[in-house]
């Protein structure tokens, strides 16, 4: 692949259950002198706990991670490099949209409001 010395990453994943794969790939991107690595998985288990996650933090090889509040946090939420993604209103849409047998397409494909948060952002 291409080169990363000095770029910020994004390890996706759909879920860290123990954590081993994202803590990997985050080693070896920081071997290839990566600037900073961020994880981000729609669910975020940690089933062998936070300890591997706090080191890896501490030692500069994972600067944050983010997944979603779809599953209990726990401890979590304490630690310093940990961003949960509020899913509610997501979720709450979506059960509106079915009840009304309406489609859900529009909530599937984000376009409109990945731009209108760019457009607000941009207007800061």
């Amino acid at each position: 692949g291409a080169d990363v010395e000095g770029k910020d990453l994004v390890i996706i994943d759909d879920m860290i259950s123990s954590g081993e794969s994202v803590q990997e790939v985050a080693k070896e991107l920081k071997k290839r002198k990566a600037r900073r690595v961020f994880v981000c998985a729609t669910f975020g288990l940690f089933t062998n706990g936070f300890a591997r996650f706090d080191q890896y933090y501490e030692d500069g090889i994972i600067d944050g991670i983010f997944t979603t509040n779809l599953v209990y946090q726990s401890d979590l939420l304490s630690r310093p490099y940990y961003h949960s993604i509020e899913m509610s209103k997501y979720v709450a849409l979506t059960i509106d949209n079915l009840n009304h047998d309406s489609t859900i397409s529009g909530l599937l494909t984000p376009t409109n409001r990945i731009n209108n948060f760019l457009e607000k952002v941009k207007n800061k």
